[in-house]
């Protein structure tokens, strides 16, 4: 070939001319696979032979893979290091905007030039931030297909309202009449919300430890929701920056309490093992959960560690004391909190202060060498004898069940009055028709 082009050498440089067998190794162990493999990209031989020839060989050592958990998750040194109460700054009112999910998140969404709807919002908020009635504090959800909520909803809290697939163009409107004047929305209806809501911070691009600790949690919550049959009741949903990644995880629970009061309580250093204490004692109980508590809704800082001493107070015990008492070991839980009530009953507060996690039997008559659930019969058969001596003396405590008119929404009445006018007008079209002939 060189003689026949004895110029080309010169210009092409040829790579040196390898001894046969080192080109027969070649053609073997990397070229002959690509040449029989299918051609087509989603053919699994053509995937494999180009893999082969990206991957290190195997009889190599590979370099250790960097272990997350102990660098971002919940072995990290940090975790546990801080003390937690008063670290979450005051605000009254608390705005869930569902957009997208945490993968699609960048590091500042309400900043973002190409999420037009989560922008608008912070700058709408931010410029009528003088005007505004209560301190507002805005956070973005999951929201779209496959959660809970549709793209654009917006959740309002302790309202406990909700309003749906809000659009960029009517931010402005919708900031001024909900946020500013506090009345409703006229394009849109709110909607009652119930149950308990439990936002947990994944927002992985802003901060890794939220985007290491975050999805375990978010997975440990739906798994102990499916098994205690708490769909309807309880729900999670990952959100995005809520202020001190350094606490990771971080959760916020809004959940009728003692009282029956909706308010926002935020957690911090929570790991998987605290979900099933956070579901029986917080959202079963209404009682905070001190040592993972960070703060809550409506308080400042400074009103958030007077509150947390004095519970300890109250309670006789220290903060390690209480910190002891309310771990995963000490309540023996192990992923089997017990069922809270469903929303809006008297297990929950609103009905005279009672609990579903509650024994009715005290510790000392319940008798530790029968079966937990003779017990629970014992005290069910108690509770009944107690609750017909004092229904005796006008002192029954019996959960009311909802009326009618309590349980009815403000659509069925948009609707029900749509029906009677349609039907009055017919009546008045028909009496029409028959005067006329």
């Amino acid at each position: 070939m060189l003689s026949i082009f004895p110029k080309l050498s010169k210009q092409i440089p040829f790579p040196p001319v390898l001894p046969s067998p080192s080109r027969r190794r070649l053609l073997q162990h990397s070229l002959l696979p690509l040449l029989m493999a299918d051609p087509s990209p989603s053919s699994p031989t053509a995937a494999s032979a180009g893999d082969a020839l990206l991957a290190p060989d195997a009889t190599l050592p590979a370099a250790a893979a960097p272990d997350l958990d102990k660098e971002f998750g919940f072995q990290r040194a940090e975790l546990g290091k801080e003390k937690l109460a008063g670290t979450v700054g005051f605000h009254e009112r608390h705005v869930f905007l569902c957009y997208k999910g945490p993968e699609e998140w960048p590091s500042h969404v309400e900043a973002s030039e190409s999420d037009h709807l989560p922008r608008h919002l912070a700058a709408a908020i931010k410029a009528r931030k003088p005007n505004l009635k209560k301190s507002t504090k805005l956070t973005i959800c999951e929201g779209g297909d496959g959660t809970e909520s549709s793209l654009g909803d917006v959740l309002i809290f302790p309202d406990m309202i909700r309003y749906r697939e809000l659009i960029h163009l009517d931010v402005d409107n919708f900031v001024e009449e909900v946020l500013v004047k506090d009345t409703e929305w006229l394009p849109g209806s709110p909607e009652a919300i119930k149950g308990s809501f439990v936002f947990v911070c994944c927002h992985g691009s802003r901060d890794k430890r939220c985007g290491v600790c975050g999805p375990a949690l978010i997975t440990r919550f739906k798994e102990e929701i499916e098994g205690q049959g708490l769909d309807g009741q309880v729900a999670v949903s990952a959100c995005s920056h809520v202020g001190g990644h350094k606490y990771a995880g971080n959760v916020i629970i809004f959940s009728p309490d003692a009282k029956g009061e909706v308010t926002g309580h935020w957690y911090g250093y929570v790991a998987p093992d605290d979900v099933p204490v956070l579901l029986r004692q917080h959202i079963g109980q209404g009682e905070i959960v001190g040592h993972l508590w960070r703060g809550q809704l409506g308080l400042s800082e400074e009103q958030q560690k007077k509150a947390l001493e004095l519970r300890h107070a109250t309670n006789g015990l220290t903060e390690e004391e209480s910190s002891a008492k309310e771990s995963p070991e000490a309540n023996g839980t192990n992923g089997a909190a017990c069922n809270p009530a469903p929303a809006g009953g008297c297990c929950q507060g609103n009905g005279g202060g009672l609990t579903c996690c509650q024994s009715d039997v005290p510790e000392a008559k319940q008798d530790k060498n029968i079966p937990a659930e003779q017990n629970h019969k014992s005290s069910t058969t108690e509770s009944d004898k107690e609750n017909g001596a004092a229904s005796k003396k006008g002192r029954m405590k019996i959960c009311r069940t909802p009326t009618w008119f309590e349980t009815w929404d403000r659509s069925d009445t948009y609707t029900t009055l749509a029906v009677v006018a349609s039907a009055a007008t017919v009546f008045a079209a028909f009496r029409c028709y028959k005067a006329m002939n």
